[in-house]
């Protein structure tokens, strides 16, 4: 017997309909583009809040840093609906071609005279007019798309290791360590978790994933004790207050921030860190503002956002009609919200400071725009799998 609850007219409704809708392809669909959309509309929110006063400091201007976001934003809109209006069968075969040209570009940044050098790192290429483009970022989207269709071409003999683990690790390993060479181990360890990501959803046995696992946990251990600003953030991140003037400075005035805003917050403006005291306020530590000025609350909102996300993607990836889209659609959720992850998890404390950007919400270009065309051919797995017709232009 169907249980049923009764409505305000009298009549009667099976309580299991609502649960049915909210599991189908078309609500996955919605789900995923809706709350993107509310991560997006918030991100413009918050660097236009977080980076006010910095936007004043460097240009007399406190909207600078928000135009160009909004700028990146609009730039991005043709790539999502490209993602998204684009049949999976032609995301497909881009597969290879972004796969070399990334490869091609993250070899180009080392290059002197090519890569931007800030702070110490060179990860952009300058491409005139005062914009640059970060090849890592254009990496992860480059990784997902190639891999599903490496993974998806071999669905049939996948239960050989050989043919799970070559040629996806090995071009993983050369990505990452490219990525590393920039340096960015935050980059390089969200490149690692999506090819985790398309293993597990491939069908790797668990003693694929404890050996990998094992080797590169050694490799980002040894690599963190060669590299003394490495070696400094993993002994900061054990006790960030002990070094809170040097290399755990960050992470204890993140926290401040936090605990600052309580359950409420100190209202939209509000912030009291970004007047100088939290470095990166609007590109890495954006969530610590978010938590600052919109309270605890609003930081679970950002947390159940990722999470409907999460549901949403892995929804549409375990009801997508082939391997290919199985896999990409659960290869993107998996760097969206893996990246969401570590990035939440350094600014409370939980992970050491990484450098990677919160999706959808933190300060950048080339995040925001590679995203978004992720979200887009998510949201195309999601569409075929409901059975949407597509519109014709």
């Amino acid at each position: 017997m169907t249980a049923t609850t009764v409505t305000g007219r009298g009549t009667t409704r099976p309580r299991t309909r609502s649960i049915a809708a909210l599991a189908s392809p078309s609500a996955a669909y919605h789900l995923a583009l809706g709350s993107g959309a509310l991560l997006m509309l918030l991100g413009l929110i918050m660097v236009l809040s977080a980076s006010s006063v910095a936007s004043y400091a460097a240009s007399g201007s406190s909207f600078s840093v928000f135009e160009k976001q909004a700028l990146w934003f609009a730039l991005g809109l043709p790539g999502f609906v490209f993602g998204l209006r684009m049949p999976t069968r032609y995301t497909r075969r881009l597969g290879y071609p972004l796969l070399l040209v990334s490869i091609a570009l993250l070899g180009a940044v080392l290059a002197p005279g090519v890569g931007l050098n800030v702070s110490g790192a060179t990860r952009w290429i300058p491409i005139g007019a005062g914009f640059q483009i970060q090849p890592s970022e254009f990496a992860k989207v480059a990784l997902v798309i190639a891999g599903a269709d490496l993974l998806a071409r071999k669905h049939k003999r996948i239960d050989q290791v050989r043919h799970l683990l070559i040629p996806l690790v090995p071009i993983t390993v050369v990505m990452a360590l490219l990525v590393i060479a920039e340096p960015d181990m935050g980059t390089a360890t969200v490149l690692v978790v999506i090819m985790l990501a398309l293993l597990a959803i491939g069908g790797a046995p668990r003693r694929i994933f404890f050996g990998t696992f094992t080797a590169l946990a050694g490799a980002f251990g040894l690599l963190a004790v060669v590299e003394p600003y490495r070696l400094a953030r993993l002994t900061s991140f054990a006790d960030p207050f002990q070094s809170a003037s040097a290399g755990g400075y960050q992470t204890v005035q993140g926290l401040f921030a936090i605990a600052s805003g309580g359950w409420w917050g100190l209202g939209l403006g509000a912030s009291r860190a970004k007047w100088g005291y939290l470095p990166n306020q609007y590109t890495d530590y954006i969530f610590a503002v978010i938590a600052e000025e919109l309270g605890l609350l609003g930081g679970l909102v950002v947390i159940a956002l990722f999470a409907v996300l999460g549901y949403a993607g892995f929804r549409i990836a375990q009801q997508a009609r082939e391997p290919f889209q199985q896999l990409v659609a659960g290869g993107i959720t998996a760097w969206i919200v893996g990246q969401a992850l570590i990035n939440m998890c350094a600014v409370v404390g939980l992970l050491p400071v990484t450098g990677v950007p919160l999706p959808f919400v933190s300060f950048g270009g080339s995040s925001l725009i590679f995203t978004m065309f992720a979200l887009g051919v998510l949201g195309a797995v999601g569409r075929e799998s409901a059975g949407r017709p597509r519109r014709r232009a």
